[in-house]
């Protein structure tokens, strides 16, 4: 493995790394541009992130069968793990949260299905895994979107995420909820993340402490191990880039 930061043919790298990419399964450079590497150590090959690659090496340390596997993703991207999976399961589903669509229902221009993590359409015990990429942080009803994702899996199987932890050792917060009409209530100033399906981006309702685990034993009942995985030789470093793994037993 090859770390170096200094210029190579002209530009200024942050960070440089030669390894094996678990998302695209190659031998591959890692390369960073930018100090902000949650989102700019990218592979050079698939264009994947650190959080990306933790996520689908958690997968495969925990769950080494998951090609096998009933596997639904909401939200998923185009890209990185998402795309891994959606290759590499045969039972492999996916959905979005469309507020315009009823639940269940595929949205006419995409023929994504909808769904709502706080009220899921599907049947108890549909799932052998459950996976989220950086959505957790915009629920405004967290305690029933983690109490029906444990509802839907099955026993034995898992919700495995990743969330940005932002407040670390600190308690969680509430970023934004609903009042009893259901407006949008902002408790500190309004924060977005980057969304697939909408430009303007998504509201962020949570910044999330390592208490995360306690709120989702209180929500569901359901254990959960916070995996940090700090890899140069799979380019797994960055901020705030731990994977969830709750397990139903």
């Amino acid at each position: 493995m090859r770390i170096f930061n200094k210029k190579n043919k002209d530009k200024d790298f942050i960070l440089q790394s030669k390894g094996f990419c678990p998302v695209c399964d190659k031998s591959v450079v890692f390369r960073a541009e930018n100090e902000w590497l949650r989102d700019w150590f990218l592979c050079t090959n698939c264009g994947s992130i650190p959080r990306e690659r933790a996520l689908i090496h958690a997968i495969q340390i925990y769950f080494e069968n998951y090609g096998e596997m009933t596997i639904h993703e909401s939200s998923p991207s185009i890209r990185g793990a998402s795309l891994k999976l959606k290759k590499n399961v045969k039972n492999y589903s996916s959905s979005y949260y469309y507020p315009d669509v009823k639940p269940g229902e595929f949205h006419l221009e995409s023929n994504e299905q909808c769904q709502n993590l706080e009220m899921l359409t599907f049947e108890d015990e549909s799932f052998d895994l459950f996976v989220t990429q950086d959505v957790m942080e915009h629920i405004f009803d967290p305690e029933k979107a983690f109490s029906e994702i444990a509802r839907v899996l099955k026993p034995g199987g898992a919700h495995i995420f990743t969330v940005p932890i932002i407040n670390k050792a600190a308690k969680s917060e509430r970023w934004a909820s609903r009042n009893n009409k259901g407006e949008i209530v902002n408790h500190h100033e309004a924060e977005f993340h980057g969304d697939p399906i909408n430009d303007d981006g998504v509201l962020v309702t949570m910044h999330w402490g390592y208490d995360i685990a306690d709120f989702i034993y209180k929500s569901s009942g359901i254990p959960t191990t916070i995996v940090m995985i700090d890899d140069l030789s799979f380019g797994i470093r960055a901020e705030y880039i731990e994977v969830l793994v709750s397990r139903k037993y």
